[in-house]
Parts: C-alpha cells; sequence; structure tokens
C-alpha cells in the first residue's frame, strides 16, 4: 500500500473510532446470503468482515460485486460484545471505513475492541 492510501486509511479508522463512539451504530453490508465478507488485501488465507461508522459509507462500497448488498445497522453494544468476539474466535479481521475501492485499514477485533472503549470510557 502507498503512504497516501495508509495515512487515509488510518483517518478513516480514527473516524470510525470517533463515529460510533457517539453514534452507537456500525454499519455492515448484508443481502438475502448473509453479511459481507470478503478476502483480505493484505493477508493470505484470511477473511476480513468490512464495517463502516455511517450509512453513506457503506452504501458507497455496495457497488459492483457488492450490488447486491444494503447498509444495515448493528448497536455498538452487540457489535463490541457479540461481533467483535465472534470475529476473534473465527479469525477474522475487521475493515475499517474502506473507501469506495474497497482499500482501508484490516485490523483485530481485539484491537479494535480497546479502541472504542479507550474512546468511550
Amino acid at each position: 500500500m502507498s503512504f497516501d492510501l495508509t495515512i487515509n486509511s488510518k483517518r478513516r479508522y480514527e473516524k470510525f473510532i470517533e463515529r460510533v463512539s457517539k453514534s452507537k451504530l456500525v454499519w455492515g453490508l448484508t443481502n438475502e446470503k448473509g453479511w459481507c465478507v470478503c478476502e483480505s488485501n493484505e493477508y493470505e488465507d484470511t477473511d476480513v468482515m468490512p464495517f463502516w461508522s455511517d450509512e453513506a459509507y457503506a452504501r458507497q462500497c455496495a457497488i459492483e460485486g457488492w450490488s447486491n448488498y444494503h447498509p444495515t445497522p448493528i448497536p455498538l453494544e452487540e457489535f463490541m460484545n457479540s461481533w467483535l468476539y465472534g470475529m476473534n474466535e473465527d479469525g477474522l479481521l475487521v475493515g475499517v471505513n474502506w473507501n469506495a475501492k474497497l482499500i482501508g485499514l484490516e485490523i483485530e477485533p481485539a484491537e479494535l475492541f480497546s479502541e472504542i472503549e479507550r474512546k468511550i470510557s
């Protein structure tokens, strides 16, 4: 990843922490088969579940191969206590506020949990 993309991904990650801490909502993409999961851009044999801080950000990624998905909210408390725990158990990474080109940070669920917890406490 280029330096510029890394900086922008980090900024979008910080915005994610800030926004979900205030709104108490996290946005994912779903279709009739379930939640969106994709291959990691960074790690071989690793899957990522992308999430966004705002419905509009999620919607801008529901294009092309993901056009059959629609933004779906998850209460922050459920996301932290159920989703992140389950993703950690399943060895999934969290994609955070990816852009429309599906580029962004991929982070360990436990690390994201700690960051959000720090922000809201």
